[in-house]
């Protein structure tokens, strides 16, 4: 089924942005006093406040404080609609923006497109890895992994009162790949969870016993933020347990544990349950799909080469943003996105108003950030560099307010101040559904389609063909 979704008649410029994160969203509100009509696609009906994920995972914060409705932020901006739907195909000669929801499809008509759909997890070339070491880039990725860390603390309890002794320090052994800021803050909270939160919750074994282990093919832990710093939050890890493993390119995954290669070509294996994946990006294929169609560069991790004002080459009226753009070796961080949602949105509002600013984009660096652990961080602003205590509460500052959101800013604080100063999470909830269901549906594979209109025939048709494929991997 099709259906035109393109503003009724009207003789406004109309904007369509595709992407819910900080570029689209942080786009969408700097138009909401222009003369436009702005319609947001997101294949999400939610903004996700991405650094945050990693506290969803441990049980700190609720998905809902880190990922509010889209709708209900943009509810007061009477210029702005937003629909649900995952881009299947932009026509750049008709300016049309086609999407599809469950097996309904909808065209968009656009005078100006904003494409801010963001990045997925890379496994460079090995995505076979995703199946037992899930990524950490989406609300169903952290409730997974919830549900994987504290299900493996579980299993290592009934494995110990059933005398299973072998079978105890595999299920408490969490490998986190990738020393980036997502893998240190993975990991420290992880060390945290077993040693402070779960140390009086069980009976028969010792969470406090958790080994967990972070592996990285670099020989540096945050190689952005220098030395020094990366140096410290080394340090800080191993404090706290972890042990950390650089120079290790993880070779192989599987249910039961992880291989990697060290620069000597020696290959280890360790035994864990739970693995994440927390190394490597790649950008929307949204980009290579404009970049086929306008001729644009791309480069490996998927990113489009754009013009100094973060258009295609020979499209104007096309702004890329975020994570998605190959310009001048910018970081895939949130202000990244931010700003260039911003910049995109005036350069609209300055095309409309008659005075066309031809000043290229320039990103302002506010610093980068990472937590290592309870009352410790690390922060590079500019030459600065800052870490420990001080460095953690200018962490804590800057993420409150760049979450959307009074009621979601409040909600986070008195978590964190529950989390921090006591034992408690007060997010420990999880279901098998939330571990089971990705897999279960790649299984299902390219022939099931989620319908709202499926008949009982359609559905048998998806059960045969399902049942078929799973026996040809267990035949």
């Amino acid at each position: 089924m099709q259906a035109s979704l393109a503003p009724q008649a009207t003789r406004r410029h109309r904007v369509v942005i595709v992407g819910s994160g900080f570029g689209g969203l942080f786009a969408a509100r700097a138009l909401k006093r222009a003369d436009v009509d702005v319609t947001l696609i997101s294949g999400t009906t939610h903004h996700l406040f991405q650094p945050l994920l990693y506290q969803v995972a441990t049980g700190i914060l609720s998905e809902g404080l880190i990922a509010p409705s889209t709708r209900e932020v943009l509810a007061r901006q009477k210029n702005a609609q937003v629909f649900f739907g995952h881009v299947t195909g932009i026509d750049v000669d008709k300016h049309q923006v086609v999407t599809d929801a469950l097996d309904q499809r909808h065209v968009y008509e656009y005078d100006s497109l904003i494409v801010a759909a963001g990045a997925g997890q890379s496994y460079f070339g090995n995505d076979q890895f995703a199946r037992f070491a899930p990524g950490m880039k989406s609300i169903d990725d952290a409730l997974e992994l919830r549900g994987r860390i504290f299900g493996s603390f579980e299993l290592a309890e009934m494995a110990a009162a059933s005398g299973r002794t072998d079978d105890v320090t595999r299920l408490m052994t969490f490998v986190v790949v990738g020393a980036g800021a997502t893998g240190v803050e993975m990991a420290g909270q992880i060390a945290e969870l077993s040693k402070r939160t779960l140390s009086h919750d069980f009976r028969a074994i010792k969470s406090q016993h958790a080994h967990i282990v972070l592996l990285d093919a670099m020989d540096k832990v945050l190689p952005p933020y220098g030395d020094r710093l990366g140096g410290k939050a080394k340090r800080r890890l191993e404090k706290l347990g972890v042990t950390v493993t650089l120079g290790a390119k993880v070779v192989d995954v599987d249910a039961e544990g992880i291989e990697y290669e060290s620069h000597d070509g020696t290959r280890h294996r360790i035994e864990a349950l739970c693995k994440v994946w927390a190394a490597g990006v790649s950008a929307s294929p949204l980009g290579r799909m404009l970049a086929e169609k306008t001729g644009a560069q791309v480069d490996r991790n998927g990113r489009v080469h754009v013009e100094k004002d973060l258009t295609l080459p020979g499209h104007p009226e096309i702004f890329l943003v975020g994570d998605m753009i190959a310009l001048d070796n910018l970081p895939g961080v949130a202000q990244v996105a931010i700003q260039g949602g911003k910049y995109a949105a005036k350069r609209i509002k300055a095309r409309l108003a008659g005075t066309p600013d031809d000043k290229p984009f320039h990103y302002f660096d506010k610093g980068s950030m990472a937590t290592v652990s309870r009352f410790s961080a690390v922060a590079k602003i500019g030459k600065v560099e800052v870490s420990g205590f001080v460095a953690w509460v200018m962490w804590l500052g800057v993420h409150l307010v760049y979450i959307i959101g009074f009621k979601s800013q409040i909600g986070t604080f008195f978590h964190w101040v529950v989390s921090f100063l006591g034992r408690g999470r007060g997010e420990r909830t999880s279901t098998e559904q939330q571990i089971y269901a990705r897999v279960a549906i790649q299984r299902l594979g390219e022939d099931f389609t989620p319908s709202i209109t499926n008949s009982d025939g359609d559905l048998d048709r998806t059960r045969a063909v399902a049942i078929d494929r799973l026996a040809g991997e267990t035949g």
